[in-house]
């Protein structure tokens, strides 16, 4: 569901919002000592593969299917084969795997995240090793789409993973 949208002139930038499945994992070590959690925003097309996956072999996967050069080292030994899957479509939103760390501080800003935070600390740390549908939440965000690159904040929590 896309609420708006605005494009600034000249900037070629459009920024909506609208609701859309994340996925939450445990944070790089420096950040998950202070409570901080991942939040993922993954291309449709990419996330069967990256199921069961950590974030850096998502992350890969994902560079790999967009590279035009699949021979780069962080493109062999992968889990799936890179050649059968298809390059992205050029109009896909995000156009790449997103990611984004929260710290507790965000509690007070973003709705519904203390949700987040709670089921995060009532689960099993290694639940949240991989991307699975068990980490998977609806949110409502605000995305950023520009020449340079694609961005996304978490507005509101409207879900949290089972």
């Amino acid at each position: 569901m896309v609420v708006g949208a605005l494009l600034l002139r000249g900037q070629q930038t459009a920024t909506q919002e609208r609701e859309a499945f994340l996925f939450v994992v445990n944070s790089t070590p420096n950040a998950s000592a202070q409570g901080a959690l991942d939040v993922l925003w993954i291309p449709d097309p990419v996330l069967k593969y990256c199921l069961g996956r950590t974030r850096e072999q998502c992350v890969a996967i994902d560079y790999c299917i967009r590279t035009t050069n699949r021979n780069v080292s962080q493109c062999r030994n992968l889990p799936v084969d890179i050649s059968r899957i298809p390059k992205y479509p050029r109009d896909l939103y995000p156009s790449r795997v997103l990611g984004i760390t929260y710290f507790r501080t965000a509690s007070g800003v973003i709705e519904g995240i203390n949700t987040l935070f709670e089921r995060y600390d009532r689960g099993q740390k290694a639940d949240f090793d991989r991307v699975t549908l068990n980490a998977r939440f609806k949110a409502r965000i605000r995305a950023k789409r520009s020449d340079d690159d694609d961005d996304f904040n978490v507005l509101q929590v409207l879900t949290t993973p089972e």
